[in-house]
């Protein structure tokens, strides 16, 4: 018996030794001290032994087991610094090599043409304000003077979630919110995203409007008109513009607003169909009734609104000549911006 002990120790010790990993050494406790393992066994089998034997018997394999189970943790520590040192000249970083230059981002182009219009219009004296883009069909339509056989409808080709419940087609909501919440005097301009059934090269189903009003006691159409000349020398500098008349069924009078073509300069060219000049936005004299829907007497006041698209804007700003550009997000498109 206690040759056997001597030849179990022995041979646990070298298998402890000879372990080149964590596992290969989890495995050797598993063999000599674990629930099976040889050393258990031979504590298990002292029913064996003669009595008068088992004290030193048990006294031997105690000692095995402790030895072993000291050489284990021993070994344990070594292979869990290897380990370690391994991980470390793996992992390691070079802290001589030049550094990553962090790649900056830019300002997306609608962005840029976004805040250069708030930038003018709030140097104007108007105040920015936002609202929800879903909306009731009562502030998309009806309060803008809009009822439900109307043909405007048509033209707008709305997303309709429910019967009474869209997305906005344009920010003139946010007008009629703002004259809901307040009294004259109303100066605000309302940027935003719009939603309409349109896509091909000059149309987006999703798209960026800013619409303005101003209402107060003697508005004028010639406040309107120096407003929106101001807003157009601004953004294009001293190109010539003109006002024509047109239907808006929120605004009477009303007038599209056009600048002279900023590709020929005026010549004419397919860009503006050889007529010279480009339209940029739609306005007029805020309507009697959409005044009467937000509680406002037309007697004692009146008002100019005005809507542009930013993406149209934008790509008479910067020459572009398909709308799509923006929202594909190619980086060789946006780091020209």
């Amino acid at each position: 018996m206690q040759e056997r002990i001597a030849a179990v120790r022995a041979q646990a010790i070298a298998a402890v030794r000879a372990a080149q990993s964590l596992d290969e050494l989890e495995q050797v406790r598993i063999r000599f001290t674990g629930k099976k393992g040889e050393l258990t066994q031979l504590l298990r089998g002292m029913g064996q032994v003669p009595p008068e034997e088992r004290p030193a018997v048990g006294r031997l394999v105690n000692e095995a087991r402790d030895e072993v189970e000291a050489a284990l943790a021993a070994r344990q520590q070594e292979l869990t610094a290897l380990a370690l040192e391994a991980r470390l000249k793996a992992e390691a970083v070079d802290v001589t090599l030049p550094g990553w230059a962090p790649v900056l981002g830019r300002r997306h182009p609608l962005t840029q043409v976004l805040d250069e219009i708030k930038r003018v219009f709030v140097g104007l004296g108007f105040q920015v304000v936002e609202g929800p883009e879903i909306e009731t069909d009562w502030y998309n339509f009806e309060a803008l003077n809009i009822p439900p056989d109307h043909p405007a409808r048509d033209l707008q080709d709305t997303f309709f979630i429910t019967e009474d419940i869209l997305l906005r087609t344009q920010t003139s909501p946010v007008q009629i919110r703002v004259m809901q919440a307040q009294q004259p005097p109303v100066r605000v301009i309302a940027p935003g995203k719009v939603f309409r059934v349109d896509a091909d090269v000059t149309h987006s189903p999703m798209f960026h409007q800013v619409e303005g009003l101003y209402v107060d006691e003697g508005v004028t159409f010639g406040e309107l008109k120096g407003t929106l000349s101001i807003m157009a020398r601004e953004l294009f500098g001293k190109r010539p513009v003109r006002f024509r008349p047109s239907y808006f069924p929120f605004t009477e009078p009303s007038a599209e607003m056009d600048i002279q073509c900023i590709i020929c300069n005026g010549a004419g060219c397919r860009v503006c169909k050889h007529e010279g000049w480009l339209e940029i936005l739609g306005s007029g004299m805020v309507h009697p009734q959409v005044l009467r829907n937000v509680g406002y007497d037309p007697e004692k006041v009146s008002g100019f609104a005005f809507g542009m698209g930013v993406e149209r804007i934008a790509m008479l700003a910067y020459g572009i000549d398909d709308i799509r550009l923006f929202f594909e997000n190619d980086i060789r498109f946006l780091r020209q911006f």
